[in-house]
């Protein structure tokens, strides 16, 4: 073999590992963020799960309210219908837009619900609707949390497959860009917001 050969064939070998690990490299960034998901998925649940308990109990006092607690259970299954889908694909990006979507709309109505609560003083004083705020406001915070490893996570995965030569691989196999959770108006910032005179 000529020397012309052994570079040949040593530039292709290179060539090849730097393929492969760009590749490995991309398929374990999108691990990461389907490990990240995962932690915000399991918090979700537990919001979702935390939230039909406090419409039961929120029911005895706004009973005239029917619309508001409706409103509150169609919002949560639309967020859980739209988890169900993200956490099948956690780097699609129109999945995890529509989940985005989904907690806004069950933030706002949640928002609805604890504003009646604070025109109700039996409701507010009540200490099952309490424990239930309570509870949900540190999933929320853990929501917090969660989502942001996430967007660091997805951040990681953009930048590694956008970035040339990498790209290139990504391009080749289909890695597209994935989207980040955006941060939506939590019940904990809206029971912050109280004005005292």
């Amino acid at each position: 073999m000529s020397t012309q050969s052994l570079v040949l064939i040593a530039v292709f070998a290179l060539l090849l590992f730097w393929a492969v690990g760009a590749y490995n490299r991309l398929v374990r960034l999108k691990n990461i963020i389907a490990n990240a998901f995962g932690q915000i998925d399991v918090q979700l649940k537990r919001r979702y799960d935390l939230i039909p308990n406090l419409v039961e109990a929120a029911k005895k006092y706004l009973l005239h309210e029917r619309e508001t607690l409706e409103a509150v259970i169609a919002a949560r299954n639309q967020a859980r219908a739209a988890s169900d889908a993200a956490r099948s694909r956690p780097t699609h990006a129109p999945e995890v837009m529509a989940l985005a979507v989904a907690e806004q709309a069950l933030g706002s109505s949640l928002g609805r619900l604890f504003a009646l609560a604070e025109a109700y003083p039996e409701l507010k004083a009540d200490a099952t609707i309490r424990e239930l705020s309570e509870e949900l406001t540190s999933t929320e915070n853990k929501i917090a949390f969660a989502r942001q490893a996430y967007n660091d996570s997805v951040l990681d995965y953009n930048n590694a497959q956008a970035q040339f030569p990498t790209l290139l691989i990504a391009r080749l196999f289909g890695f597209a860009p994935s989207a980040m959770l955006q941060a939506t108006e939590s019940v904990v910032e809206r029971q912050a917001v109280r004005i005292q005179i």
